[in-house]
């Protein structure tokens, strides 16, 4: 059986094969850019059907990397995930604070999640971040609470925590009642590969 193994050809044919689902969405440039890695990512066509960007989310998440913010992450898979090498480029570092210590003592003595005590322990840093939620719906709300309550300001959240409890609904809150741009998938689909796939896709849009 022949079959390619050059990964820039894998690559290249993937988004061959993924174009005509996108063909008739309407969709800027960057929006497809954007879509096709998050199919990519998923190996799942029905993606093209549940994404939703914000009008100026590409251009805000593009901005805030060019001038060097700091991503923040709900899980370790997410940060594992992103291209570090290219936020370095962009000046920026990703953080996640799941495995604290610290993190993890408060959890259980509020009897919270660790990724809402790691959201809250971030606190102001996150103004003019960029924030990816790619597991715990519970680390969504927790932002959508602190930009109600704290009036923190990211430049862009990534919203797309994956399940069937609360991730729906943190995400149409999301869309909802964000005050800042955002990208999510509606229902239950997500996760920490998509999250990082749409970092990475905003980041190889970065000029070198």
């Amino acid at each position: 059986m022949k079959y390619i193994t050059a990964p820039m050809a894998i690559e290249e044919r993937s988004m061959e094969i993924i174009a005509p689902y996108l063909a008739e969405l309407h969709l800027t440039p960057e929006a497809i850019k954007v879509v096709s890695r998050i199919i990519h990512a998923a190996g799942d066509p029905e993606y093209s059907k549940v994404v939703e960007i914000h009008p100026e989310a590409i251009e805000a998440g593009c901005a805030a990397l060019e001038a060097g913010c700091d991503i923040y992450c709900d899980v370790e898979m997410v940060r594992t995930g992103i291209n570090k090498r290219r936020l370095a480029e962009c000046g920026g570092t990703v953080h996640c604070l799941i495995a604290d210590e610290q993190v993890a003592i408060k959890a259980k003595e509020l009897g919270v999640t660790r990724s809402m005590v790691a959201m809250r322990t971030f606190g102001e840093k996150l103004n003019g971040s960029i924030i990816a939620i790619g597991n715990a719906p519970t680390a969504l709300f927790e932002v959508l609470n602190m930009m109600k309550e704290m009036k923190i300001r990211p430049a862009l959240i990534v919203g797309v925590p994956v399940g069937f409890v609360g991730a729906a609904e943190s995400k149409d809150l999301l869309a909802e009642t964000s005050s800042v741009p955002y990208i999510t998938v509606r229902g239950n689909k997500g996760g920490s590969p998509i999250a990082a796939a749409t970092i990475n896709a905003l980041l190889y849009m970065h000029k070198r």
